[in-house]
């Protein structure tokens, strides 16, 4: 890419889910180091956008409201891109709804997955390379499409100083605290919350730790479930607002989380995290630094990996991925993280 040939105008688009958007933080500060003075945007699902409030190498967030009738925000939205003239879009989602919102944006380059009929939407197509990588890596093809070189390549999360004392003092206390998230979007990636309970009782008696409960707006019944087996005395935070959830996770020593958005919230916001998985393939889903007290556990079963949502084995064989995760090993990988956090 040549001085000249330069975009002054640029759109980044990952349109849903929490942890993807948190997953594409280092292509932002990998394209504002090639393109010092440009102006540049990201849209996506509302919710999950907010988590890149206060992001210093974003000019523009545009948020897209799912909640809001179809007919009535698609169309507004792509007046926005329209009005704003951007030079160069980058979709690094590539479904129906972001390939024409890219193509109505009016952009003379337009940069996606080279996908049966969406891709006759770029003008630069993305050949995901056959190979395996992080899904940071995978973001990172898009800007190499266009000869920009990625230069960083940690997830990250701004906070302001006001919401960390917010999100300190929420947590209270002196001593150290471990936060638990035992829900997840999909059941095939959720813990038994037996073991989510047992680990809260041990971090209690052996550390003398305070264990603190979260879970999303529909993580109620799963969360009082855990709190119950535990002795029903664990603080809980439910349905926080993103940046909120991000500032508790913060102000914690460790957390421990399902395979979900509050996995890569906690882990971009910077405290060490234990993710717990499944189905899923944690060298793809979880680039996160162990030399940074990050730790991925999962055990090697026969069908892994599924990639379904909700597990078809029947008998022992039903969710055995999850059964064999032990709260010894869970204990041990808290415990070897709060002997490396500098809280």
């Amino acid at each position: 890419m040549t001085a000249s040939s330069r975009p002054q105008r640029v759109l980044i688009t990952r349109m849903k889910f929490i942890g993807d958007v948190v997953l594409t933080t280092p292509v932002i500060r990998s394209l504002r180091h090639a393109l010092p003075d440009a102006y540049i945007a990201y849209m996506g699902d509302a919710g999950a956008v907010s988590l890149l409030e206060r992001n210093p190498h974003l000019n523009e967030i545009i948020p897209f409201d799912f909640s809001a009738p179809t007919l009535l925000e698609q169309p507004r939205v792509a007046w926005q891109l329209r009005r704003r003239k951007f030079d160069m879009v980058i979709d690094l989602f590539g479904n129906p709804r972001s390939a024409l919102l890219t193509r109505l944006s009016g952009a003379r380059v337009r940069v996606g997955l080279d996908r049966p009929g969406r891709g006759r939407f770029y003008t630069v197509r993305v050949q995901d390379a056959p190979r395996r990588k992080t899904a940071v890596e995978f973001h990172e093809q898009f800007l190499e499409a266009v000869g920009i070189t990625p230069v960083h390549h940690t997830p990250e999360i701004f906070l302001s100083a006001e919401e960390r004392r917010v999100g300190g003092e929420a947590l209270g206390g002196g001593g150290r605290v471990v936060v638990l998230h035992p829900g997840a979007t999909w059941p095939a990636k959720k813990w038994r919350l037996e073991g989510f309970a047992g680990v809260a009782l041990r971090l209690q008696k052996e550390h003398n730790a305070e264990v603190v409960l979260t879970g999303g707006p529909k993580d109620a019944e799963v969360v009082q479930q855990v709190c119950a087996l535990a002795g029903g005395a664990l603080r809980r935070f439910i349905g926080l607002p993103l940046r909120q959830l991000a500032a508790l996770y913060a102000a914690a020593d460790v957390v421990v989380s399902n395979d979900a958005g509050s996995m890569h919230i906690a882990a971009a916001a910077g405290t060490p995290t234990i993710g717990l998985f499944g189905p899923g393939e944690e060298d793809i889903w979880f680039p996160y630094d162990p030399a940074s007290g990050h730790t991925a556990l999962r055990k090697d079963v026969p069908c892994h990996p599924c990639h379904l949502d909700v597990c078809t084995r029947e008998g022992a064989g039903f969710m055995e991925c999850m059964k064999l995760l032990t709260v010894d090993d869970v204990t041990r990988a808290v415990e070897a993280a709060l002997n490396r956090s500098k809280r």
